[in-house]
């Protein structure tokens, strides 16, 4: 007779499960037991009562410290005595300065008052009396007159400097010069390219006759002109 097992009764199916739930109930068991403390039981013991309270520490009062009252005003005295000033003041007597009617009055002559001359300066385009050029008292023109006087003696007068010609240097040099109140000649100014040309026509200028001045309202005055010289090689 053979004999058949159940595959249902197998015992060592869930075996391994069953260790597995064994070893943790071990293991449960093991850190209950290394974590079981025992605490004293509490018998109405108060922790607030462990504070200590520092309130209990009188404070002293702030004292008051009162100001002796200011001492009283002196009295005032009970009889005024008057003292009688019995020293005579000289007064003052200020006299008048305002003469009157009765009083003669004295005359002063009259004061002479010296006339100053005034530098006056008129430019020659405008004056009314030109100065007069030495041979144009007689012209009827005598601002035309005096201006072809002053080009004959340029002209007469003119020498080109040796230097320049030999460095070649040309142009024009203008001149301004005064014509003074006595008729003679001052003040010259001169601006050209070159020193040597403006030397030249310094010495031209300072060649000038001495001429009649000329007039503003019938008063001597100052006439300044002005008047370009040319240098140019052939």
């Amino acid at each position: 007779m053979e004999l058949k097992k159940n595959p249902k009764a197998d015992i060592n199916r869930n075996s391994g499960l069953y260790f597995v739930l064994g070893l943790a109930v071990v293991m449960l068991g093991v850190w209950t037991a290394l974590e079981w403390k025992k605490y004293d039981k509490n018998e109405g013991y108060d922790i607030s009562m462990n504070i200590e309270d520092q309130l209990d520490e009188e404070v002293p009062m702030t004292e008051q410290i009162k100001t002796p009252p200011p001492p009283p005003p002196p009295a005032a005295p009970e009889v005024i005595e008057v003292v009688e000033d019995e020293e005579e003041v000289e007064e003052t007597v200020i006299e008048s300065t305002e003469t009157s009617q009765e009083e003669e009055v004295m005359e002063i002559e009259d004061v002479e008052v010296a006339e100053v001359e005034e530098d006056i300066s008129v430019p020659f385009a405008v004056i009314e009396d030109v100065p007069v050029f030495p041979g144009c008292e007689r012209a009827k023109d005598k601002k035309a007159c005096f201006q072809e006087q002053m080009m004959k003696h340029i002209r007469k007068n003119f020498r080109y400097p040796e230097i320049a010609q030999e460095m070649g240097i040309q142009g024009r040099v203008n001149v301004v010069f005064v014509i003074q109140k006595d008729g003679s000649i001052g003040n010259i100014r001169m601006r050209g390219p070159d020193k040597n040309l403006e030397a030249e026509a310094m010495r031209i200028i300072k060649k000038l006759p001495k001429m009649t001045p000329g007039k503003q309202r019938g008063r001597a005055v100052k006439v300044p002109f002005s008047i370009p010289i040319t240098f140019k090689l052939q």
